[in-house]
């Protein structure tokens, strides 16, 4: 038996993107944002890089995976952690949130919340469950001081 595979988090970015693209180009409902204004979009865009990258350093330096799937080695509670516990969901969901601003329609706004649904439902809950049996009261600590998104 194959073992069953399962879709990550950045395929449900893809989507949510590229539904964001198909809502610009085909049913834009109405320009929120005005150029030049829609450049403010950048700047979300490169704060969503920025944590993701400094989120996968810390998974990488803590020498535990980043893939949510495999087991956890080490809590990570460092770097972009101490102010969110999930930087890379929240540095995606910013990056959708720069990419629907450079845009400017309102349709592109649409899948925002949508994606984000689906991260909480389908991998932070769970997450969240694994963690706490995991590591215990160091978890429960950590998830009482430090917010799930911001």
């Amino acid at each position: 038996m194959e073992p069953k595979r399962k879709i990550v988090p950045p395929v449900y970015l893809l989507l949510a993107m590229s539904t964001m693209l198909g809502l610009h180009r085909w049913a834009p409902l109405a320009r929120l944002i005005a150029p030049p204004y829609t450049y403010f979009g950048v700047a979300f865009i490169a704060l969503a890089l920025a944590l993701g990258v400094t989120a996968i350093g810390a998974f990488k330096n803590a020498g535990t995976p980043v893939i949510p799937f495999e087991r956890a080695t080490a809590l990570v509670t460092s770097g972009s952690f101490r102010f969110t516990r999930n930087p890379m969901y929240l540095g995606m969901a910013l990056l959708l949130f720069g990419v629907a601003v450079l845009l400017g329609s309102a349709g592109a706004f649409l899948p925002i919340p949508v994606f984000v649904w689906i991260i909480q439902m389908r991998f932070i809950r769970g997450e969240e469950r694994f963690l706490e049996d995991l590591f215990g009261k160091h978890y429960v600590a950590y998830k009482s001081r430090v917010r799930r998104w911001i």
